[in-house]
């Protein structure tokens, strides 16, 4: 079995890496067009004040487009691995508030975001299901990365083990 790991990791990685990352870059290069609609997206969850939100909301794009370079690329590994994991964390922790407090909102997360018509109550507790999944599923690889952040078509590598 540590054989079977051992040939498999560094592409395990790169897929973690690529998969994470390119959520990442997608979701933050459709907001950082639209950075108002990106922060009213982070106030319509209503966790924070507006003012604090709307910070928020403005500089989340762009964290999210650093850490997305810095995986795929395959530089600081670790700890970009460690914020984006927070970060999908805080999103599962915010839809599942907004769904149990029982807010109706576009999750913002790949643009867009705000009130959702009451007609639609069905299909968004759906879509929140969905949007819970992927981000504890983004998270799960994130977690990955942080344990076994050397793989394929990555910049930073592993120090090289001194075998006295």
């Amino acid at each position: 079995m540590r054989e079977m790991n051992t040939r498999y990791q560094p592409y395990v990685t790169l897929l973690a890496r690529l998969l994470l990352g390119g959520v990442l870059l997608v979701a933050g290069g459709l907001k950082v067009t639209k950075p108002t609609d990106s922060a009213n997206a982070v106030a319509a969850y209503k966790l924070l004040p507006t003012n604090v939100a709307h910070l928020f909301g403005y500089a989340l794009p762009w964290l999210e487009v650093a850490l997305a370079v810095l995986l795929i690329v395959g530089i600081l590994i670790r700890p970009a691995a460690l914020i984006g994991g927070f970060i999908m964390v805080v999103f599962t922790a915010a839809i599942a508030s907004a769904w149990a407090r029982g807010l109706l909102i576009d999750c913002g997360c790949f643009g867009g975001g705000g009130e959702i018509d009451p007609s639609l109550a069905a299909q968004v507790h759906r879509t929140y299901f969905i949007e819970i999944m992927r981000d504890l599923g983004l998270a799960l690889a994130a977690l990955y990365l942080y344990f076994f952040p050397y793989g394929k078509l990555s910049i930073e590598k592993a120090a090289p083990s001194t075998k006295e």
